[in-house]
């Protein structure tokens, strides 16, 4: 259960100043009136009291003579009253709310009985809360590793069209338009729309904490089994001794063991007899040098290895995306119940009807969705194993990136040695210079051996992970996301046409990744932008926020039931006209087509979902008029703030919008 808003509410800068804007839940509620007279900071108060970040209220009378906002809202016979401060002096907002559980039908208390004591991050999670928002939820971030937690702030995406977004060709959603809000907008949509499970939902951002604490403990007890990222010096100084004469050549890989180095480390140290002839055949140098150029050659085949098996990963999503819309669009077509290896096709899908010979149509569509069905089978079972294969590989490529810090520490410090010992002529004195250096490095390691150490967990981790991705294996979040959105588009396609938009006699559908509607066309998709005039960006914003709100309020979606609209008579009104511009009848008839929609969506609703609509426009037709609930005109002196509020030899502003 969602909520819905009962009233506005604002509170003057004087002592007792306050005034209601009451709006009646599950119905059409239309302000009208003419230009600066607060209309449109309606919609701006409601965001500022739903936990905005900023302050929207723009600057004007509303700014210059009100001193707090309020709403109130109601659900089921609850009701909660949200209220807020305006900024004071240089602050950008006020951090604080007053959030008040109340009995149904109590009004709006006075100022003085508030107390804001509430953080806006408290205030955010009890309003998303009175909204229905799972909290405990997370959502991958398109475009970006982090996640996020579906807030109030989230649904608002859909609940709202400012004047420069309700006809705007290239914003379909509110703030849309703002920095990093397309990738939000795409994150949280399935989640609203019912295609997220929650229980995969919380498997998957346990899936992620348990890899990053691979990632953190794998760091941890990288130290530990190379003693230090110098772990090439400690080889450097097993290479110097051998050539000192205190060690054998040893015996064995190229990469030993830690344990291996530091035993050979003691020998050399512990040894005490006349050094023997250093093993001048063989060049350190040339040994290390070979070696880096191995392990740049492994190197950079496993990064072309990873690049490879990475595009196949996104070969396989782009065709999973794209049969997955196919197959949802087959499906929703309704007209498949024939079976193309058992029926004879003997059946019209449509009224099931006898048809005098076979249906080659029908069986063709069968089996394009048969065919469809065993495509997405073998890649969803490919898929899992090429990220299997990309984890061992970038695994590997770690190891050899570590391999190779350790090979150029190792380079630098047998340079070093090599040309101190070269100065010294004397074997028993090279000998003891590389002592001193052993047990200046022995001591190191041994303060760094009385460190706690790192329990290591990493098969117990990667058992969690693998037992966590086997249970997501089988979600099928894109494919029922792509089923909703398919039936939605249906909802618009037909809403288009009552609104007699243009384009309309083709299928028009919901891009998520686009954040548009879009009009299939014989030739190639027709995205919003490329549809041409004004009233069919404000048709199109229309049918796509209304067939979402059916869509969400059928399925008990946690979205505000509202949806609030700034002024959709603007893209028939002149761009310089005047408070006394009067519509002409065609535009006048288009105008109302776009209320009957609102009233249809509404009696579909039953009460349900509540419309909001702030018009310069004021229309003598049974669908606009009974729902005007306030008139604000110059001839009357009525605006959003009374004019007894207002210091008329200081009025510092118009009233604004």
């Amino acid at each position: 259960m969602t909520f819905q808003i009962q009233a506005v509410t604002i509170y003057g800068k004087q002592p007792g100043q306050i005034r209601t804007v009451p709006f009646r839940p599950g119905e059409l509620n239309i302000v009208t009136g003419d230009s600066r007279r607060g209309k449109s900071a309606l919609l701006t108060i409601i965001d500022y009291c739903l936990a905005s970040g900023g302050y929207p209220v723009k600057a004007g009378r509303v700014r210059d003579y009100v001193s707090a906002y309020a709403v109130t809202l109601v659900r089921g016979g609850q009701q909660l009253f949200v209220a807020r401060r305006a900024p004071v002096g240089k602050a950008a907002s006020s951090t604080v709310l007053c959030v008040l559980a109340q009995a149904d039908g109590t009004p709006p208390p006075p100022l003085e009985s508030l107390t804001f004591a509430t953080p806006l991050d408290a205030a955010k999670d009890r309003i998303s809360d009175f909204c229905g928002i799972d909290r405990t939820v997370r959502v991958p971030a398109v475009g970006n590793a982090r996640t996020i937690a579906p807030s109030i702030r989230h649904a608002l995406f859909f609940c709202f069209q400012a004047q420069n977004e309700v006809a705007n060709q290239d914003l379909l959603f509110h703030s849309q338009g703002e920095e990093w809000r397309p990738n939000t907008i795409r994150g949280v949509l399935p989640y609203f729309l019912g295609a997220v499970d929650v229980e995969q939902a919380l498997r998957r951002n346990r899936l992620r904490l348990v890899r990053r604490d691979l990632a953190d403990l794998e760091a941890a007890l990288a130290p530990a089994r190379q003693l230090d990222p110098a772990a090439g010096q400690a080889r450097a100084l097993v290479t110097e001794a051998v050539q000192a004469g205190l060690l054998a050549p040893p015996e064995g890989e190229p990469e030993p063991q830690a344990d291996e180095v530091l035993a050979l480390l003691r020998q050399a140290l512990g040894h005490n007899n006349p050094p023997a002839a250093g093993n001048d055949a063989e060049d350190p140098l040339g040994v290390l040098t070979a070696r880096r150029s191995e392990l740049r050659r492994l190197h950079g085949q496993t990064r072309v290895k990873i690049a490879d098996l990475k595009r196949a990963v996104a070969e396989n999503t782009a065709f999973t995306t794209q049969a997955t819309e196919q197959r949802a669009r087959l499906v929703s077509l309704g007209l498949l119940r024939l079976d193309p290896a058992t029926a004879q096709a003997a059946h019209c899908p449509v009224c099931d009807s006898a048809l005098a010979s076979a249906n080659d149509t029908v069986a063709a569509l069968a089996g394009d969705l048969a065919h469809l069905e065993g495509d997405l089978e073998v890649i969803g079972s490919d898929t899992p194993a090429i990220q299997r294969l990309i984890s061992q590989e970038e695994e590997r490529l770690q190891q050899l990136r570590s391999a190779l810090a350790r090979n150029q520490d190792e380079i630098n410090e047998v340079t070093a040695g090599l040309r101190a010992l070269h100065r010294e002529p004397d074997a028993i004195r090279r000998a003891a210079l590389v002592q001193g250096r052993i047990s200046l490095y022995l001591d190191t390691a041994a303060q760094r051996t009385v460190l706690p150490r790192v329990e290591d967990r990493r098969e117990e981790l990667r058992g969690q992970i693998a037992e966590l991705e086997e249970l997501l294996s089988d979600d099928t979040q894109g494919e029922r996301l792509a089923s909703y959105l398919s039936l939605i588009s249906q909802k618009i396609t037909a809403k288009a046409k009552a609104l007699g938009l243009e384009h309309s006699e083709s299928p028009i559908r919901l891009d998520a990744n686009r954040l548009t509607v879009i009009a299939d066309k014989p030739n190639g998709p027709l995205p919003l932008p490329e549809m041409g005039s004004g009233e069919n960006h404000l048709g199109y914003h229309v049918a796509a926020l209304l067939s979402l709100h059916e869509w969400f309020t059928e399925h008990h979606a946690p979205v505000p039931r509202l949806l609030v609209l700034d002024q959709p008579s603007q893209v028939y009104f002149p761009r310089d006209h005047t408070d006394d511009a009067v519509l002409g009848e065609d535009d006048r008839n288009r105008l109302l087509n776009v209320f009957r929609a609102f009233h249809d969506t509404l009696r579909l609703l039953e009460g349900r979902f509540q419309i909001i609509v702030m018009e310069h426009a004021d229309l003598a037709d049974e669908a606009f008029a009974p729902y005007v609930g306030q008139r604000w005109r110059h001839d009357v002196n009525e605006a959003l703030v009374p004019a007894d509020w207002i210091d008329d030899a200081n009025d510092p502003a118009a009233q604004d919008e």
